[in-house]
């Protein structure tokens, strides 16, 4: 009798266990939730600076904006490795990267959305977007349903001068809304030099070559940029071009 008590425990707690490793295959991460291909950035590059405009209430926004629970910043291993290279060509320069924001989940960019449908809400306007009508940011492409940021390999930055201990002088702020943050404004991208503007807002010969050392930069590592910021790069060769994550942005 005893032993057939225990064949049964036996038995049943085989069943159990079966039937709980039937129950964990099926529960799968989601592809946008799966952060196992992304680094906190500074593990890999430690003399980056952070300024995780998003975490706080100095972007255009005016809040912390929904998914960013910690201020660090995430990119897919690939871009982290890619900036690790651009970190070492600056530093020898005298430079150090200064980052504004990395991988943005969509829980973010939606929430942009709701913040550009709401067109009372102009407390940042004086900072971000003075030039701009407030009802006017979807259409000429500001805000949008979906962000490269959310594929995990695009960031924002700029450099930090070592020898002043500032910011280098880029003649704009991130995230301002305008043609001046059009990195051809005042200069020649092939050529590298600068022009005159006639218009109310003109950079230094100095303010666009400093824009075109951060450019040059990137471009050598491996990273594209974007018509319309100076301060956004994305990895040629993103590892998720089809994928946007929604993880939230914390220590991994």
């Amino acid at each position: 009798m005893k032993l057939i008590k225990v064949l049964l425990l036996l038995t049943i707690t085989v069943m159990l266990a079966a039937c709980s490793s039937t129950t964990a295959d099926r529960v799968k991460v989601l592809p946008e939730d799966d952060a196992s291909g992304f680094v906190v950035l500074t593990d890999v590059v430690p003399d980056a600076i952070l300024e995780v405009r998003y975490y706080g209430t100095y972007n255009f926004v005016g809040a912390r904006v929904d998914g960013y629970l910690e201020p660090t910043i995430l990119l897919t291993r690939e871009a982290a490795d890619s900036l690790k290279a651009v970190s070492d060509e600056v530093k020898a320069m005298g430079y150090r990267l200064k980052i504004y924001d990395g991988y943005r989940p969509q829980m973010a960019v939606d929430h942009f959305m709701r913040w550009g449908a709401d067109v009372n809400d102009t407390l940042m306007k004086p900072y971000f977007y003075s030039n701009v009508d407030r009802s006017r940011l979807f259409e000429l492409g500001y805000i949008a349903e979906k962000s490269g940021h959310s594929r995990g390999s695009t960031l924002d930055l700029t450099l930090f001068d070592m020898a002043s201990g500032k910011e280098v002088d880029m003649g704009g702020v991130h995230d301002w809304f305008g043609k001046e943050s059009h990195p051809d404004f005042c200069g020649d991208l092939v050529s590298g030099k600068w022009r005159e503007d006639k218009g109310l807002w003109t950079l230094t010969p100095e303010q666009f070559n400093n824009r075109m050392i951060l450019r040059k930069a990137m471009m050598r590592h491996g990273f594209k940029p974007y018509d319309c910021e100076w301060w956004h790069f994305t990895l040629n060769n993103e590892p998720y071009p089809d994928t946007y994550f929604n993880f939230p942005v914390k220590s991994l």
